[in-house]
């Protein structure tokens, strides 16, 4: 298992909308064999990490 890429709490961005988010919450997914990540702007849906990046 790798180590996850975002802390809860820390502020990132979508890649897709370039828009900040907070991550609330991050998980390891097991079957999918990386981290999922819900965020405050949409807590009803996950990020995979590749969908998030850090801010600068």
């Amino acid at each position: 298992m790798a180590e996850k890429m975002f802390k809860d709490g820390e502020t990132v961005s979508i890649k897709a909308s370039n828009e900040s988010v907070t991550i609330l919450k991050g998980q390891y997914v097991k079957n999918m064999k990386r981290y999922s990540y819900i965020v405050d702007k949409y807590p009803s849906t996950f990020f995979f990490e590749e969908e998030l990046i850090k801010q600068k």
